[in-house]
């Protein structure tokens, strides 16, 4: 299923859409889930506009997938809470989390520990690829820990800032992929010719090879879950990004679209 996750408004939240808001333009543009990833402010509503949020959601028919970042025990719990909340069967998150940075033995410890919760829920955990971490040890994390409800969210633009080949993440990830983040991602010169700026890219204009991802992960065979999101440098002013986000997702949602 192709989804919008709270990155395709990031521009859009900094200048005041609510979350219900977002909910709204993401079911006017005809896609029905929606992440709410790393939204700050989630951890911060009081149980009645959790309720309201989850009411409004269901009623708009939205499937609500989760994102936050940290494996912490009490973090995990927590957002397990927000998921029966939200009705929602995914948690996506990172290895690391704002004050914590577990070493690998300690990260399959705290899974270990939490994954049994997750299961009796039937909430999917999906830790994503990026560059604090290297792909090949997210990949032993989660096959030392044996749960068939952990397994990766797949990112293949954050690899590239450790050195790593977005392809290769692909491929080495692919047997343990339960989310994927879309984005294009692309290299520009910098003014002068003194190195480069790496960024977001209009979905198909970019360096993704996203038709390699899906022939090698097969996420529509699969029934793994496809989540836009831009990585859209601010454009000068906020009418100006604003439009550009809005645009940037409508050519995402129509590449997706025309390769299903």
């Amino acid at each position: 299923m192709i989804g919008l996750g709270t990155y395709a408004f990031f521009w859009q939240h900094s200048e005041g859409l609510s979350l219900i808001d977002a909910f709204r333009a993401t079911r006017d543009l005809g896609v029905d889930l929606f992440q709410i990833c790393d939204f700050e402010p989630l951890e911060h509503m009081t149980d009645a506009e959790l309720t309201e949020a989850a009411a409004a959601a269901r009623d708009l028919g939205l499937t609500i997938e989760l994102g936050t970042k940290g494996i912490e025990p009490e973090r995990l719990a927590r957002f397990l809470e927000l998921a029966r909340t939200f009705e929602a069967t995914l948690v996506r998150s990172m290895l690391y989390g704002p004050d914590s940075r577990p070493t690998l033995d300690q990260a399959v410890e705290w899974l270990r520990g939490a994954m049994p919760a997750y299961e009796a829920s039937g909430v999917v955990l999906a830790l994503e690829t990026y560059e604090q971490v290297a792909t090949a040890d997210l990949v032993s994390v989660v096959e030392r820990v044996e749960s068939d409800s952990l397994g990766v969210c797949l990112d293949p633009a954050n690899v590239t800032a450790r050195l790593e080949l977005p392809r290769d993440a692909v491929a080495l990830t692919a047997a343990h992929v339960k989310n994927v983040h879309v984005k294009d991602f692309a290299f520009a010169r910098q003014p002068g010719w003194v190195g480069f700026t790496y960024s977001g890219a209009p979905m198909g204009d970019g360096l993704h090879d996203y038709a390699h991802l899906l022939e090698t992960v097969r996420p529509r065979e699969r029934g793994i879950n496809e989540i836009v999101e831009h990585w859209l440098p601010w454009q000068g002013d906020a009418e100006t990004t604003i439009q550009t986000e809005r645009e940037w997702t409508r050519t995402t949602l129509e590449y997706l679209r025309s390769t299903s």
